[in-house]
């Protein structure tokens, strides 16, 4: 989208908040606003984990994600290139009209979120800072662990969300291989568990009561992390914590439906869309369906909707 295109979007954005135009549904949310999906951006596969969490809470609302699978993953680009291309999505998303956007991806949540907060008039969730809030407020002797990718380790975006609590120390671990792994469709097995045990060995040594899986592919390995680290370390997901984040910001906002609905899952991706349906279905159970391909800089254009499963 251009400039002007983003700003036509945020400029309808605010008459909607604002009720121009429409009747509330229950609540001081205008209908408009209360009708429209929530939007899920990730660089690929991963912020899926989101978005399934987003249907357990709020089942009722629509939801359009998009995963940037030909440019990713994120982690290993430069921080500036990193937000060019989440931004990019992002305008995409808010130019469907969504209520609320969620930045299903640590490594673009530490690139793009105070650009994007100050760019669109829409809700915009990360999924670091509530992962930090829960972490403090679990960790017993407040010593937390981060795996993440490269790009966010090199932000020290966990660093920084966890320094104003005292009395607590990051170990950071950028764990680069868990996605290629994850991506492949490969959550156990012993090379796996051979590569884990070497990313785990710092957060073993730091002696951390408390682990952030800071990136949403992370989730899908959280048997195996378990596993190696023993269930006396709290597993922290990005993820879930994004997802409950969401829910009470579109709580306050008044911006949820009220009452009982089929909802449409709407998925999108720039890269290969049967491959991502496959591996989609795989990960998520079943999950993932009628992915479409989209180019970021294209209108949206019709696409299929996936209903929600019973």
């Amino acid at each position: 989208m251009t400039n002007s295109e983003v700003r036509a979007a945020t400029n309808h954005a605010r008459e909607v908040r604002s009720g121009a135009g429409t009747e509330a549904t229950g609540g001081d949310a205008p209908a408009e606003l209360v009708t429209a999906p929530i939007g899920i951006f990730d660089s690929g596969f991963g912020g899926l984990t989101v978005a399934r969490a987003v249907v357990d809470l709020v089942p009722n609302e629509d939801i359009v994600y998009l995963g940037d699978t030909s440019r990713a993953p994120y982690g290993e680009k430069r921080i500036a290139q990193v937000r060019e291309y989440a931004l990019q999505c992002l305008d995409r998303l808010v130019g469907h009209g969504v209520k609320a956007l969620l930045i299903a991806c640590n490594t673009a949540s530490s690139a793009v979120l105070r650009d994007a907060r100050e760019r669109y008039d829409v809700p915009v969730i990360d999924v670091i800072t509530p992962a930090a809030r829960r972490a403090s407020q679990a960790t017993r002797n407040g010593r937390i662990g981060v795996i993440c990718t490269e790009a966010t380790a090199r932000s020290q975006a966990y660093d920084d969300a966890l320094a104003a609590v005292p009395d607590i120390t990051v170990t950071t671990q950028a764990c680069p291989r868990f996605v290629e792994f994850v991506e492949d469709g490969v959550t156990s097995g012993p090379e796996l568990e051979q590569v884990a045990r070497s990313y785990l060995a710092s957060i073993q040594a730091a002696d951390c009561d408390t682990l952030i899986l800071g990136c949403t592919h992370y989730p899908l390995l959280a048997g195996l992390v378990s596993y190696i680290l023993g269930d006396e370390v709290t597993l922290i997901s990005s993820s879930e914590e994004c997802a409950r984040a969401c829910y009470a910001r579109a709580r306050q906002e008044q911006i949820l439906h009220s009452t009982p609905r089929e909802a449409n899952r709407y998925f999108l991706t720039t890269g290969n869309a049967e491959r991502f349906e496959r591996l989609g279905r795989r990960l998520m159970s079943g999950f993932v369906h009628d992915v479409r391909n989209v180019g970021v800089e294209s209108v949206l254009g019709d696409h299929t909707v996936v209903r929600r499963q019973g």
